[in-house]
């Protein structure tokens, strides 16, 4: 029985398509398909039922994925054991903020790729919140206050942001000094988000208004320094542009409480070494890496 069918068959049943199966391994849908049809003639059984929506596990198939799952996991940890010390092979897929990641996580990466150079990295940059099953990705790196989901988190560091507006705008508009005040001000905002405040050791929530909507915290650092409203921003974006004097802070009563840089993953029994690789990676450039936090 081929170990990589055995893998393609277990990537096909957690993602639930041949197509994320495809994206996982990096290799083509016809080659995954082949795999399974290899696989089901060995057993003499249906594993899975294809439709046009994706494949879904037979009764069959749900019995033998455990198995699949747990040889596969044994056999790739033996394989690693041949390697040189500490070294890593395979794929790893990461889904990183387009806002932070070209200038802030890439750096990282490719230091990963130099430590590891069996090791093969795809990254994918959006600031849309992806599905990491659907997506196949092995990860990703999400910044803020995460949501309540099925996915494992692990902090690797802290984020920092500022209120801000241009001096334009103040001249303008004046600064608010309260959340009352903030409220008559034009926010610039990624959609109807809460914004998180201080009240010495209370957390308080402000729902703003805007005109001025982006999903993009780089558009929105645009808009702020063009004077269209008040920015709640991260200090990795901004500390250049308060430097100058082109952005200025406000509401420095009531300051944003730190948020978290996660690595998420999918639920698994056995975490990949590659994602606990780059997960300790993290931990040591973000907690020294003064422009991310």
């Amino acid at each position: 029985m081929d170990i990589e069918d055995l893998q393609t068959f277990v990537e096909v049943a957690d993602t639930g398509g041949v197509t994320p199966a495809a994206r996982r391994l990096g290799v083509s849908k016809s080659v995954v398909s082949r795999r399974l049809i290899r696989l089901e003639a060995e057993l003499g059984v249906q594993l899975l039922t294809r439709s046009t929506r994706g494949a879904s596990l037979t009764e069959a198939g749900a019995v033998f994925r455990d198995h699949a799952a747990k040889a596969w996991a044994e056999i790739n940890e033996a394989r690693e054991t041949l390697l040189p010390t500490g070294q890593l092979c395979g794929l790893l897929r990461v889904s990183l903020p387009l806002s932070f990641g070209p200038d802030h996580f890439a750096p990282i990466l490719s230091e990963m790729a130099k430590r590891y150079p069996l090791l093969h990295i795809h990254t994918c940059y959006s600031d849309h919140v992806v599905d990491l099953i659907e997506g196949g990705f092995d990860c990703a790196v999400r910044l803020g206050y995460l949501q309540d989901s099925n996915l494992i988190a692990r902090r690797v560091g802290p984020i920092y942001g500022t209120v801000v507006a241009s001096p334009d705008y103040i001249k303008a508009h004046g600064a608010p000094e309260t959340p009352e005040e903030l409220q008559l001000h034009q926010a610039l905002m990624k959609g109807n988000e809460a914004w998180q405040l201080m009240d010495g050791d209370k957390v308080i929530t402000v729902r703003p208004q805007g005109r001025f909507k982006a999903d993009n915290g780089t558009a929105l650092v645009a808009a702020a320094l063009a004077g269209l409203g008040i920015g709640y921003l991260p200090d990795g974006l901004i500390s250049d542009h308060i430097a100058s004097g082109a952005l200025v802070p406000v509401m420095q009563r009531y300051p944003i409480p730190p948020a978290g840089i996660y690595v998420v993953r999918p639920p698994s029994q056995h975490p990949d070494r590659k994602v606990r690789a780059l997960t300790d990676l993290l931990i040591e450039y973000c907690g020294t890496d003064a422009r991310i936090q």
